[in-house]
């Protein structure tokens, strides 16, 4: 009897002991796992914000470089304005494609017409508000009535929005509506994208036709020379502005609850629609804005351009915009701008002479190799390829390092055993 009292007292104290070192085992390892999710939450929450930041303080320094001789040309700041300006239009892209889930390959046609908008205003700026050379050789005698609004600066800047918006507004009802989506939905943007490209090469006395709106300057003035240095950065720097600006209206706007039913009807769309949500609305309203962000960065470019055509509307170019989100990494916003940033920076340094055909190939190849290994894009190696390998490489280690432990733990506990019958049989 005594025996067994001194038994069960051991064992429970051992089994209380096992107990508060497995409790306290339990709490260590959820208190470092929660410390790492919150880490992780943090890192990619802020992951964005960081890049962005970074890729707007390297566009920021380009002026610099050039004011302190390490840029030889202007050229280069021009190209970047240029890119700045596509950049705003891929965000508009990301948008509707990355968290909407709608293909559009028609995006060009607002892009120019936000670009022709500013065109036209800069061309009467240049004649005085006189009607041009291209309207006397096509017979007009008068400025076109579509031209007038066109004499003031802030009548353009309001139709720079306002013309954008209403034809997306107009196109999306008609399709949404009729809950087009998918493949067709593709294919009617483009089509209209051409149709838009026809009628601007026939109405050649009002637009020019193929060579478009040229010889123009910028908001602030000529842009091209040392003397214009000045208006030169002023207008980089207001386009980088414009730029951070939709870049953290595009972000705030997925964090709401618009973004989130965004996401849910690219992600389900009939279950969002049967939940009570009105689907068309919702993705009517997302392709204005994206219409609207196509026309501004139309506009901007053209300052850095100092022309627009129809050749923005063409089939390829529009496909091009796609390609530089898909590489960059949809449903991102960030992707959007390092993909469009990336390829155009690559075409202009890389693209030169014999290269200029086989640079279509290379780009090819990646949105290739991108889409059928790495649908997240650049963004999604490192939001999501590369923190999975580590992960499988940790488990591979720690796998080895649990299994010495567990043999280990197996020996400890075998001469525990043999030491507690020793202690039984001398008790006894």
């Amino acid at each position: 009897m005594p025996i067994r009292k001194v038994s069960s007292k051991a064992t429970s104290k051992v089994t209380g002991t096992a107990a508060a070192a497995a409790a306290a085992a339990d709490a260590t390892t959820g208190a470092t796992t929660g410390k790492k999710s919150l880490l992780q939450r943090l890192a990619k929450s802020a992951g964005s914000p960081v890049v962005f930041a970074i890729i707007v303080i390297g566009l920021g320094v380009l002026p610099l470089l050039y004011s302190s001789g390490a840029i030889d040309s202007t050229a280069m700041i021009i190209f970047s304005g240029k890119c700045i300006a596509l950049a705003i239009l891929a965000i508009g892209i990301d948008l509707i494609w990355g968290y909407t889930g709608m293909l559009s390959l028609g995006q060009g046609l607002f892009f120019a017409l936000g670009g022709y908008c500013m065109a036209m205003h800069l061309k009467m700026v240049a004649t005085g508000g006189n009607i041009t050379e291209f309207m006397h050789t096509g017979g007009l005698s008068e400025l076109p009535i579509i031209w007038r609004p066109f004499l003031t600066f802030p009548a353009t800047l309001v139709l720079i929005i306002v013309v954008p918006a209403v034809v997306g507004g107009l196109v999306g009802f008609f399709i949404f509506r009729n809950r087009v989506k998918g493949v067709f939905f593709s294919i009617i943007s483009q089509a209209l994208t051409w149709a838009a490209f026809s009628l601007f090469m026939a109405t050649s006395p009002w637009t020019n036709g193929n060579t478009g709106i040229t010889e123009i300057k910028s908001v602030f003035g000529s842009i091209r020379g040392d003397a214009n240095l000045d208006h030169l950065y002023m207008l980089f720097y207001v386009s980088l502005g414009v730029l951070v600006l939709v870049f953290i209206l595009a972000t705030l706007l997925t964090r709401t609850k618009f973004g989130k039913l965004l996401i849910a009807i690219r992600d389900g769309e009939n279950r969002t629609y049967f939940s009570g949500y009105s689907v068309s609305r919702y993705k009517n309203t997302i392709y204005v804005i994206s219409a609207v962000l196509a026309g501004i960065g139309g506009a901007l470019f053209v300052n850095f351009n100092g022309s627009i055509s129809p050749s923005v509307m063409t089939i390829s170019y529009s496909i091009m915009m796609v390609v530089w989100v898909a590489i960059g990494g949809r449903g991102t916003i960030i992707g959007a701008v390092i993909g469009t940033l990336l390829i155009n920076f690559g075409e202009y340094t890389i693209a030169s002479g014999s290269m200029i055909q086989a640079w279509q190939f290379i780009v090819g190849g990646i949105f290739v190799v991108v889409i059928l290994f790495f649908k997240g894009g650049i963004v999604g190696i490192f939001t999501s390829q590369l923190p999975a390998a580590w992960r499988w490489l940790q488990a591979r280690l720690g796998g080895r390092g649990q299994g010495k432990g567990a043999d280990q733990g197996a020996g400890g506990q075998l001469a525990a055993s043999q030491a507690g019958s020793s202690a039984d049989a001398e008790v006894g």
